[in-house]
């Protein structure tokens, strides 16, 4: 599903084209994230010119009428292909690492429920099953998951996440089988490469700023080693300073003007100038108007547009597009 406004204006549009029961089961293969802002666009929509619908209509037909599904069933012939190049046994090291996911159909129920719920839910699990899990849910949920958490659980979750170097499915079978489902699979499941120290270093990121430190300070306390470890991987908002001026102008494509100005207001004057200096002088004029006269904004709402930013920092990162630290030309692959 498109990440720009207009290209989730569009999906609403098509989508609503489609009729209920067509919506529905689009609906089905969605994420709850993306259930969620598709349905809230689709409440904000109104009026609708018939060009407009007609447009989105011709586009998407056009978009695939250019794709071809050219196997039913890709986990199958995976598993077929691998296994007759490398034999079973080495086949099975690649399989479960490449499809998984597949069975903790238990814990990807937690997506669509609020962390104040799942917080409750799992309020009595041993810090070792809470990291298990919250290694499974996207980052930004699992951030506001252990928020709900005192501070001690908070912090010996954060840690184990961080030591996290594989989770065996026994791990989550009995949390599955009481909430959910049996989680399938049987012996040769591997265990899958979640955790470490780059998953705790991103949702850390995504705590905020007094619970950030509370973390990091407790983890260096019983591993200093580590807790710089996870320091040096974390990419904080002020970190965009690093970026060369490449990358940072593809991530300011991708951020409306409303939410970098809300950001920015909890930005250092070097880190705005940097930003307005890799802006069209049209575009830079009217940040520093709407800087001038945006009054004063609160501290959760700056955090928050920072936090959707660092998010499309980290996407840009992970497609290769960009590379968080700098390097020049170097950024783009």
């Amino acid at each position: 599903m498109a990440d720009t406004d207009d290209g989730l204006q569009d999906a609403a549009i098509f989508l609503m084209s489609l009729g209920e029961e067509e919506a529905a089961e689009v609906f089905k293969h969605f994420s709850p994230k993306e259930v969620q802002r598709l349905g809230e666009a689709i409440a904000r929509m109104r009026a609708v010119p018939k060009e407009k619908v007609q447009s989105v209509i011709e586009r998407f037909t056009r978009e695939a009428q250019s794709h071809s599904l050219l196997v039913s069933d890709t986990d199958n012939y995976v598993r077929s292909v691998l296994k007759r190049a490398l034999g079973d046994d080495k086949a099975a090291l690649l399989i479960d690492r490449i499809l998984q996911g597949g069975d903790v159909s238990g814990i990807e129920s937690l997506k669509w429920m609020d962390p104040i719920s799942v917080a409750e839910l799992l309020r009595n699990e041993h810090p070792q099953i809470l990291a298990a899990i919250l290694v499974h849910l996207d980052q930004d949920h699992a951030a506001n998951i252990l928020k709900h958490f005192t501070e001690r659980t908070r912090n010996e979750v954060m840690l184990r996440i961080a030591t996290l170097e594989g989770i065996q499915p026994t791990a989550l079978k009995d949390l599955n089988e009481a909430l959910y489902q049996v989680l399938a699979g049987g012996d040769k499941i591997r265990k899958s490469s979640l955790g470490g120290i780059k998953t705790a270093a991103e949702i850390i990121n995504l705590l905020g700023a007094s619970l950030e430190a509370s973390v990091i300070d407790s983890i260096r306390e019983q591993d200093p080693d580590l807790a710089q470890k996870i320091m040096d991987k974390m990419f904080t908002f002020e970190d965009l300073l690093k970026l060369d001026n490449k990358s940072l102008q593809m991530v300011l494509k991708e951020v409306s003007s409303d939410q970098l100005v809300v950001a920015l207001k909890g930005a250092s004057q070097e880190l705005r100038e940097k930003i307005l200096s890799n802006m069209s002088s049209r575009a830079a004029e009217a940040l520093k108007e709407d800087l001038e006269s945006r009054g004063p904004v609160r501290l959760s709402e700056v955090e928050a547009q920072q936090k959707e930013i660092l998010k499309v920092v980290r996407r840009l990162a992970d497609e290769g597009q960009i590379v968080l630290g700098g390097g020049g030309d170097d950024a783009f692959v």
